[in-house]
């Protein structure tokens, strides 16, 4: 059966207090929208579908920049959960098969959870994911016998009975499609809130002879962020989940808790990740890799033996091959790094190639930027970089070439060949000493007349 996904985007949030709208706050470096959208991947939708109303423009850009093909609905008015879902009919008029409905501020629901709604979708007309809540507090409540979902109760509207349940609602429902807009076609607003709740679409199921039931999930899936303080607890639940699978794969990391990732970090088993590293998106490690302390990456990808740091931060487009080296206080950014390459200390590699074996000397700086446009630099294999050397690019340093220390290397250097491009030293016997004086002097009388 093929499957649409429905993700309700469209709060402002106003416990935020902020101008962002809520689901693009970020967890793990990702806009919390893009979890939800990550993780309906698993039922290979056909469609997906993002309803948006605050700041509907940013939503829908962000949902585009992760799916060019999501499908983005404007809901006007925030009259109730229904109302959000039935913004959606229009674009899925064609779709006949299933749909489930998300929440974008519900970053945390995980693939294996909705694989088992499938399956009970199976068997059932409508699907609702229920967690026990360990503090019921106002959740609404599902009321089930058997395996059978009566109805689902909203806390405002639950009698003293009902609200001594615990196993609670999540607000995530699966059902076909048409079956979920007809149903919501019936829903009315009449209850503590005037809001037409998506929930009671199982009650009017139940009254059509229509099956319902409920899947479980840990309540650790279903939270829900409305707050700062809420977005401080899901970050840290976040990081908690992506360092015990870190483990589970066979990282090393002797301080995890100073670790951070982020929603798409990959690394390999048998990679260390030292103390007070953080991973921006976009990072792969491979097995066997080194990342030493204090180092930041994001938009790389790290190959086995490669060793990153200490201090040192890789930005987007840095490839480093096997057994590369970068060491402390070095950036690179948009460039490869070969086999065996090193740049061990205080550089900056940006838009440029370094071949294989190659040495960079302290204080190199490719100079790619003249104020308008990029430009790249070429180093090929076996080649010395001097200590201090400005590489302006466009420009090209040949095999088993070289550049002596302080030059400002302006031209191609051809292969083999040695460039030195500084100007020549002059010793003026005892100036140093005549300069100091007179400074000094222009010191004192400077004082005095200062008195």
């Amino acid at each position: 059966m093929s499957t649409a996904l429905i993700i309700l985007a469209a709060g402002e949030g106003t416990r935020m207090n902020s101008d962002i709208p809520k689901v693009l706050h970020r967890i793990g470096g990702a806009p919390m929208l893009l979890h939800a959208m990550r993780t309906g991947q698993v039922l290979a939708p056909d469609h997906t579908v993002v309803v948006v109303g605050y700041e509907g423009d940013a939503v829908a850009k962000a949902a585009h920049a992760y799916d060019e093909d999501v499908l983005v609905v404007q809901q006007d008015e925030q009259l109730g959960t229904a109302h959000a879902v039935a913004q959606a009919a229009p674009a899925l008029a064609r779709h006949a098969g299933d749909a489930v409905v998300l929440y974008g501020d519900t970053p945390f629901i995980q693939p294996q959870t909705l694989a088992r709604m499938a399956e009970a979708r199976a068997a059932h007309d409508i699907v609702v994911l229920g967690f026990k809540a360990e503090d019921p507090g106002r959740y609404g409540r599902l009321v089930i016998q058997g395996d059978s979902l009566e109805k689902v109760v909203e806390f405002k509207d639950a009698n003293a009975d009902e609200r001594k349940i615990n196993l609670c609602n999540s607000g995530i429902i699966m059902a076909k499609a048409s079956t979920l807009f007809d149903l919501i076609t019936a829903v009315g607003n009449d209850n503590a809130a005037g809001e037409y709740y998506l929930t009671d679409i199982v009650a009017i199921a139940r009254s059509r002879g229509l099956e319902a039931t409920a899947v479980s999930c840990d309540e650790a899936e279903t939270m829900g962020i409305n707050s700062r303080a809420d977005l401080i607890a899901a970050e840290a639940a976040f990081q908690a989940r992506a360092r015990a699978q870190a483990f589970a794969d066979g990282v090393t990391m002797p301080a995890p808790d100073t670790v951070f990732f982020a929603c798409d970090t990959v690394i390999g088993r048998d990679a260390v990740i030292e103390q007070n590293v953080v991973f921006g998106p976009g990072a792969t490690i491979e097995s066997g890799a080194y990342i030493r302390a204090f180092s930041h990456l994001e938009g790389c990808h790290v190959s086995r033996g490669a060793i990153v740091g200490p201090f040192a931060r890789l930005r987007p487009g840095a490839e480093l091959a096997e057994d590369a080296r970068v060491g402390n206080f070095v950036e690179v950014k948009n460039a490869v790094i070969d086999e065996g390459a090193k740049i061990n200390h205080l550089s900056y590699i940006g838009d440029a190639h370094v071949g294989a074996a190659s040495n960079i000397g302290a204080g190199t700086i490719t100079c790619n930027y003249d104020g308008v446009m990029k430009h790249r630099t070429e180093i090929g294999a076996r080649v010395f970089i001097g200590s201090n050397t400005m590489l302006i690019a466009p420009v090209t340093v040949g095999d088993e070439a070289m550049t002596a220390s302080g030059s400002v290397i302006n031209k191609d250097v051809p292969e083999g060949a040695m460039a030195v491009a500084r100007a020549p030293q002059v010793n003026k016997p005892g100036f140093a000493r005549k300069l100091f004086e007179m400074l000094k002097s222009r010191k004192e009388k400077r004082d005095k007349g200062a008195k």
